[in-house]
């Protein structure tokens, strides 16, 4: 059979792990190993590989010579072939055929959409435990052609693959606690359940960017569709009922729970988002990657009681009437205004005159001496202001900053304001 043409893997390998390109250091932590093999190679002794080989966007389009790959890569443990020409299965299993600790393989943005995976080049791939196909395209087939054939897979990517429906596979993978499976077009609940069929240990389901619209399934059958399932990411989905945010509480061991920028929110501060969420869903530890602190539960609890306690009854969640027997009837909070007041009433005192008057907190000592002109016929120059605090132990103090405002004075209303001609 002949070569397909392009770069091949040994090649790629061979120019940037060369002395000059990366060179070989000792010391811990560096993990570099080149294995002592019997057959020896013209290369053997000038290249220094890692156990973790990076050959993404390289051009590769096949493997190489098949005794080099394993001469060099008996230790290597994971392998990046990203962004690479690779179009033909073959070419791949005799990479991953010659790499025989190989647990992490990413494929992800190659071709391989254009060739059958045969359940016989799935098999070299047995040992693998993490698969990123990102951007492969890869068909359902292949995939479940993979499952097959990885009986120790735990970890699965298929983002950007343009999925609209979900093929279950003939055979459960019984192995997969993670699939990362976002930036598809999967709406319909009805394949997203396909996926609790296929994989039912799945610990963690990454779902971000699909336009999943509604969950549509009773509580009893979703708890027996995902009962491993801890953590769920929802992120940018199209729910936009609060009923598919209670089905949540369905999967018996969610823990946590991702759900920013779905179309339910929006119409929430972010405060009442997040208070909202945890009050609906007591088991949850972790929402949008924040702890939920106890003190944080009781205090959403108490706000989500709160919050729905005017709505009419037929519109009241099940949910309040829980916390109503956990907490009882709350009493609004009161409604305090926090703005700093814009005036406040004084004592003038001036001679023998007392003069109630309201001023204005926002204008400096100056602008309150142009107000109290008229009133104690005295000229702004001419004129010392004293400010009594009603509660200060130490007398009156002298408003002597011409560009102070007032309301820095802490000036309250029954407070006193004296007025003395200035000394010559």
């Amino acid at each position: 059979m002949d070569q397909p043409s392009g770069r091949s893997f040994m090649q790629v390998l061979c120019e940037k792990y060369s002395p000059e390109n990366f060179p070989y250091r000792r010391g811990p932590g560096m993990g570099v190993h080149v294995p002592a093999t019997p057959q020896g190679s013209p290369m053997k002794d000038r290249l220094n590989l890692p156990s973790v080989l990076v050959l993404n966007s390289c051009g590769i389009t096949c493997a190489g010579d098949e005794n080099e790959i394993a001469a060099f890569c008996a230790h290597v443990s994971e392998l990046d072939l990203s962004d690479n020409k690779l179009e033909d299965w073959h070419e791949v299993s005799k990479i991953v055929s010659n790499v025989p600790h190989l647990e992490f393989l990413n494929l992800s943005s190659n071709p391989l959409s254009l060739s059958v995976l045969e359940r016989r080049c799935a098999g070299s791939f047995a040992g693998v435990r993490k698969l990123v196909l990102n951007n492969s395209k890869a068909s359902w087939e292949t995939v479940h052609t993979i499952l097959q054939e990885l009986p120790d897979l735990e970890e699965l990517f298929l983002c950007l693959n343009d999925y609209e429906t979900v093929s279950c596979s003939p055979v459960c993978c019984q192995s997969l606690k993670l699939l990362h499976i976002t930036d598809n077009n999967l709406q319909d609940w009805t394949e997203i359940r396909k996926l609790g069929i296929m994989f039912p240990s799945l610990d963690t389901l990454i779902l971000a960017n699909n336009n999943l619209t509604t969950i549509e399934e009773s509580e009893d059958s979703l708890a027996r569709l995902f009962p491993n399932l801890r953590s769920i990411n929802l992120h940018k989905s199209g729910l936009h009922c609060w009923e598919d945010i209670d089905k949540l509480n369905s999967f018996p061991k969610l823990e946590e729970v991702k759900l920013l920028g779905i179309p339910l929110l929006q119409s929430y501060t972010t405060e009442e988002r997040r208070k909202l969420l945890i009050a609906r869903l007591p088991s949850i530890v972790k929402l949008n990657g924040s702890i939920v602190a106890d003190g944080e539960r009781e205090d959403s609890e108490r706000f989500f009681i709160r919050y729905y306690m005017e709505f009419p009854e037929e519109e009241v969640p099940f949910r309040y009437h829980e916390l109503v027997t956990k907490y009882g009837k709350l009493e609004p909070l009161a409604v305090v205004d926090l703005r700093p007041q814009s005036s406040v009433k004084v004592e003038v005192h001036f001679q023998d005159k007392v003069e109630e008057m309201s001023i204005r907190l926002d204008q400096t000592v100056a602008e309150l001496k142009k107000h109290l002109k008229t009133v104690v016929q005295l000229s702004t120059s001419n004129m010392l202001l004293f400010y009594l605090d009603q509660e200060a132990p130490f007398g009156p103090e002298e408003l002597k900053s011409s560009s102070r405002a007032l309301h820095s004075y802490g000036i309250r209303d029954g407070d006193k304001i004296y007025v003395e001609p200035r000394m010559k």
